[in-house]
């Protein structure tokens, strides 16, 4: 899961670094691992098609620490994209950091949300009959790749149809390419263009701001990032479309598959968006409140003669379902973690004993809340456990006499492969567990999970009867899943391989510091005198080193 944002502004001689900055900002909820932009200046006024030079700026780490005042000031530009990322496909080299570029056709750049399915042959297209170099193992250099080949093959934008040809590339790349994805392009002169997978499972939106001919355009994950930056949310992207804004900031769209369906992710109304956007017509925030009430309704049914004497959320993500859970239970809601905001969020922090050491610093107690009480605590999600056993064991070691727990979801027991990183069957706390086993294994006096069919029902009551969608994706929760792979098939045991612990702690062992030269083809990666960090890309691919 990762976090994109695209802006163009009419005004030929604005900049959108600042805006980028901020809108990053507003979206590293998403992702924590890297942080990039590209910017570029874009003439209108019929002279779309001349190209300047492209500035880029991506590293791992933070929003605040990957962009410092000296890098600000080379970003330059009234178009750009930006991206924070949270790795499920390829490796945290910095050398995947987003956005990606190529030079040909034009000089494009990707940034890019979800994950691919059929990376493999993808892969394999790309060498022998593209005839292209992907120079990572990230599925977004095949994203970029495959749309960058589709343009130059349909003949490019000098045909005059500008828009035709870009909507035809992007019919090819839905074609070929499976899985949950959303995304921006920028083509250097030519102008943005944003995608959403033909399910609809990984959210875009787009949004305008002025009032005369040209407007400004932003487009991003969630709707959070148009409205902190002062724009109108105009719409979701919907499945299967492409919009693409012009030089000249005029908009064109079209649905570039021939049979889209609506299967929005709902793991992001769970726990990734943060409760003040607005995804596929659905308040985030309305949808936890009835999850919460929901949750409730199920605990009052199994334990009508429960004695939990205070509601305790667990931060942050689930604050809303607990607040209207403990208002249908008739019990006091009560702060008793105190969170640490500088830490990650555990769930995407990589390795096992990183996580469990992080719940601790995370996390404190205000032990008046827990002493001599029977405690609910309410959480999102449980994904491994490892966080929730913490909890459980630091509520209790600050006097609770029981400690029950619920979860905002259904037990998850089955891998995503659409871009969220959780994990293989066997790390998954659910996996061959029923909710007593589950209790044992985290500690609470007993667990209850929220029905799939609930959880469903608290999305759609949001929406108008005829604004639902087809079926939401749900593939971690019931094991189905809408791109039609099947647990057990080749593509789950190469998933395995991948993603277990072991694997992964192999991988980062062997991954060189981003400091230290990473990128086989470092960009001109020259040091400013009397300044920290590296300057901006000038996407040269000068292979000079320090």
């Amino acid at each position: 899961m990762c976090g994109t944002l695209g802006i163009i502004l009419a005004d030929d001689d604005a900049h959108v670094n600042q805006m980028l900055f901020d809108g990053l900002t507003v979206l590293q909820h998403r992702g924590q691992d890297a942080a990039g932009m590209v910017t570029c200046k874009q003439n209108g006024g019929g002279s779309g098609r001349r190209r300047s030079r492209l500035h880029l700026r991506k590293e791992n780490g933070l929003v605040k620490d990957v962009f410092q005042q000296h890098h600000m000031l080379e970003l330059r530009g009234n178009v750009g994209i930006g991206h924070v990322r949270y790795p499920t496909a390829g490796t945290s080299s910095c050398a995947e950091a987003q956005p990606l570029y190529t030079n040909y056709p034009y000089g494009i750049c990707v940034a890019h949300n979800g994950n691919l399915t059929n990376t493999k042959e993808l892969d394999e297209q790309c060498v022998v009959d593209l005839r292209r170099h992907a120079n990572t193992d990230s599925d977004s250099e095949l994203l970029l790749n495959i749309f960058a080949d589709r343009l130059a093959d349909g003949g490019g934008v000098e045909t005059g149809d500008v828009p035709g040809q870009i909507f035809a590339a992007v019919e090819e790349v839905m074609r070929m390419c499976q899985g949950g994805y959303a995304g921006i392009y920028l083509i250097n002169g030519i102008g943005l263009v944003g995608f959403r997978d033909p399910h609809g499972i990984r959210p875009i939106v787009v949004g305008t701001r002025g009032t005369g001919p040209k407007l400004d355009y932003c487009m991003a994950s969630e709707s959070v990032a148009i409205d902190t930056l002062g724009f109108s949310l105009v719409r979701d992207l919907g499945p299967g479309e492409a919009i693409f804004i012009d030089a000249d900031c005029q908009m064109h769209s079209r649905i570039c598959h021939p049979n889209p369906t609506s299967n929005p992710c709902i793991f992001e109304y769970v726990y990734f968006a943060r409760p003040d956007s607005i995804i596929d017509g659905v308040s985030v925030y309305e949808a936890r409140l009835k999850m919460g009430e929901a949750l409730a309704e199920k605990l009052t049914r199994i334990y009508p003669e429960h004695d939990v004497d205070v509601v305790i959320p667990i931060p942050d993500t689930s604050r809303t379902s607990a607040l209207q859970a403990a208002y249908h239970l008739n019990k006091p809601y009560r702060e008793g973690f105190i969170k640490n905001r500088y830490i990650a969020r555990t769930f995407i922090m990589p390795g096992q004993e990183k996580r469990k050491k992080s719940v601790r610093l995370k996390l404190n107690t205000v032990k008046s809340e827990f002493a001599g009480k029977n405690v609910l605590l309410v959480d999102d999600s449980i994904v491994r456990g490892t966080t929730a056993g913490e909890i459980i064991q630091m509520a209790r070691d600050a006097g609770a006499k029981k400690v029950y727990f619920i979860s905002a979801a259904p037990p998850i027991r089955y891998p995503n492969i659409y871009g969220i990183d959780i994990p293989t069957r066997e790390e998954l706390i659910a996996y061959n567990r029923d909710e007593q086993q589950i209790a044992a294994k985290i500690g609470s006096d007993w667990v209850l999970y929220q029905d799939l069919e609930d959880l469903e029902s608290s999305v759609s009551a949001c929406l108008e009867e005829g604004k639902r969608p087809d079926k939401y994706e749900s593939s971690c929760f019931s094991g189905s899943y809408v791109t039609g792979q099947t647990i057990g098939d080749e593509y789950f045991t190469a998933l395995a391989e991948g993603r277990n612990e072991t694997s992964r702690q192999k991988s980062a062992g062997g991954m060189q510091s981003s400091h230290n030269g990473c990128e086989a083809m470092s960009n001109n990666q020259r040091l400013r005198a009397g300044s920290m960090g590296r300057g901006c890309e000038s996407l040269a691919n000068n292979q000079r080193k320090m």
